[in-house]
């Protein structure tokens, strides 16, 4: 028989877009979270009712108190931007590593053993794999996947040295927003997909443009797992609880299994909004492979976790979250209704 156990959560990064998502899924399945955050890449309307510490992870008093009063630590906080990445190493190797290894010397120092990591399947590199699996070597092409790759490899040290319950989740490509309406998706700059096709369909928007169009795809353009960042947040919750009774996998995909293409996903949305996306073919980007696709089968028997929100879905509260913000920015008063429908 299985009991339940409270956890006090520090969320790391929680005023930005997957750990604000995170900190509603905790509470809503009786956990406490507390949202640590600096507020560079985060933002204050995020926060939502949660207790809030404004805090860098360079800062090491302010980490050893608020540690003292958790249980359990989840890791958001990161530069993520591929291509600034690549323009600035500099950042991303200070802020992912440098950042990250200050806030893991808090937690060796602290009481607290429960580490769940985000991480990227941006480590796998440009591969050619069909689904792919954590079986696969990772080689990342990129600054910013070398970073994660790098927490990864000093998470199982700490494992080892210092009994450390760490797990790392490997991402593949979060969208959507929450179907309440509390968060979403907010980025400056954006450079997600959906969102920018969105806001294109919209006309408040730059015209789309598609980053090549000769991929060996059944259109030419590149084909991603996309999984709704409610679904990621649920994955959150079961993983803690999954190191704390004990679970000894270090790594875990979180995708659906299947793949869209670009124009797939420029269709759907003309079929959710009724509107048309304005777009061009631009050029292939350096490093981008044809297709990313997570076999997820791992996550699905050490968590029993399954993504449950299609891409129809994503779009659906992707579409009804930017408009609420629109009219939001403009003074009109909405009601918070993210069918979409």
């Amino acid at each position: 028989m299985l009991f339940y156990v409270y956890m006090r959560v520090l969320v790391i990064g929680g005023a930005g877009y997957i750990g604000s998502h995170t900190c509603l899924e905790l509470a809503a399945q009786g956990h406490f979270p507390i949202i640590y955050d600096n507020l560079s890449t985060g933002f204050r309307e995020l926060i939502g009712p949660f207790p809030f510490v404004e805090g860098d992870i360079f800062e090491q008093e302010k980490l050893r108190v608020a540690l003292a009063a958790v249980d359990a630590v989840m890791h958001f906080a990161a530069s993520a931007y591929v291509g600034e990445s690549v323009e600035n190493p500099r950042k991303y190797f200070r802020n992912n590593v440098e950042g990250s290894l200050s806030l893991l010397d808090a937690v060796i120092a602290s009481s607290v053993r429960i580490f769940i990591f985000s991480s990227t399947c941006n480590t796998y590199g440009a591969t050619n794999a069909g689904m792919l699996d954590e079986s696969l070597p990772q080689l990342p092409v990129n600054p910013y996947a070398s970073s994660k790759l790098f927490i990864e490899h000093a998470l199982r040290a700490y494992r080892r040295s210092a009994g450390l319950k760490a797990i790392c989740l490997r991402y593949f490509n979060a969208a959507g927003a929450d179907p309440e309406a509390r968060t979403g998706e907010m980025h400056s700059p954006e450079t997600h997909l959906i969102p920018l096709a969105l806001q294109a369909a919209m006309g408040i928007g730059a015209n789309l443009t598609v980053f090549g169009g000769n991929f060996p795809t059944p259109d030419g353009t590149c084909i991603r797992d996309y999984v709704h960042v409610t679904d990621l947040a649920k994955a959150h919750v079961s993983a803690m609880d999954y190191v704390h009774r004990g679970g000894t996998e270090f790594a875990l995909n979180l995708g659906t299994g299947r793949g869209h293409s670009v124009l797939e996903v420029v269709e759907m949305i003309r079929q959710v909004t009724g509107c048309d996306v304005p777009y061009s073919i631009g050029m292939q980007r350096e490093g981008d492979p044809a297709k990313l696709v997570a076999n997820p089968s791992l996550a699905n028997r050490e968590l029993g976790w399954q993504a449950q929100f299609g891409l129809e879905d994503i779009i659906r509260s992707s579409w009804a979250w930017i408009q609420l913000k629109h009219q939001a920015s403009k003074g009109i008063k909405v009601a918070r209704n993210m069918s979409g429908k």
